[in-house]
């Protein structure tokens, strides 16, 4: 479930202040745009934690007891009077909401995606995968060849394609998109890469190409691409294999979290 839908949900029961980063100067805890919601009881999402966020939930609160919001932006400067180090201004927008904002919830608050991702495979680690990059602000295609693969019900942002034979999607992507090779087949990884080089060669626009696997694995499959005609200046666009350096374990859900850092060093 998305921050916005919890949203809707806690609308539904009573109102809530939307605490929203409206302006940071300098250095600030969290974005322009990042937001917590305050009931009366509880609370949802984040604008940096620490001084900063105590006090504005104190604020928050006690526009609820008031029934009105009065100033809607608040200064916080992030220095001495708050003990917090950052050194900056945070400017915080404070909303009162009630079940009448839940329809435009979506709108106002879906994260705008930062990136597209193309993840080829629906095995144990491109589950983990899909599960670690539905909560950051990315634009997913999930394909296999298998259509049977796929959960019933996908998170949001996610969409799902059955392609067969599977590297007829290559053609399609969106431009810029970041490309995940991890099919259940060394053959069909290594007709995926070469659909993706292929693509390079002629319109360039696959910023990121990863591949899962041993370093023996992308030396074999080296061989079998410069027999296709791929030269060694295309080749070395291939990342394999994937994962920022410096993270072991082979759990699918250790892989997910270093083949994420390594996407978001991309963003």
């Amino acid at each position: 479930m998305q921050n916005w839908q919890a949203l809707g949900l806690l609308l539904a029961r009573e109102p809530a202040v939307l605490v929203t980063v409206a302006q940071v100067q300098g250095s600030g805890p969290r974005e322009v745009g990042a937001w917590m919601a305050v009931s009366a009881a509880g609370q949802l999402g984040t604008v940096g934690g620490g001084q900063l966020e105590f006090d504005a939930v104190a604020q928050a609160r006690a526009v609820l007891l008031a029934g009105s919001v009065g100033e809607p932006l608040r200064r916080f400067a992030l220095g001495p009077s708050l003990g917090q180090c950052c050194g900056g201004v945070v400017h915080l927008r404070l909303e009162l909401l009630g079940a009448a904002d839940i329809a435009g919830l979506r709108a106002r608050l879906s994260p705008v995606p930062s990136m597209r991702v193309a993840l080829f495979g629906g095995g144990h680690v491109g589950r983990a995968i899909v599960e670690v990059l539905a909560r950051l602000p990315i634009e997913l295609l999930w394909v296999d060849s298998r259509d049977e693969i796929f959960p019933a019900e996908l998170p949001e942002g996610v969409r799902a394609e059955h392609s067969d034979p599977v590297q007829r999607a290559v053609q399609d992507l969106a431009p810029g998109s970041r490309v995940l090779i991890m099919s259940f087949s060394h053959a069909e990884d290594l007709d995926i890469v070469a659909a993706c080089l292929q693509r390079q060669r002629e319109h360039g626009d696959l910023p990121f190409i990863g591949l899962i696997g041993s370093r023996s694995k992308w030396s074999s499959f080296r061989h079998r691409l410069e027999a296709r005609g791929f030269l060694a200046e295309e080749l070395a666009q291939v990342t394999s294999p994937i994962g920022v350096p410096g993270i072991a374990g082979k759990q699918p859900e250790v892989i997910a979290v270093a083949v994420a850092a390594q996407l978001l060093q991309q963003a």
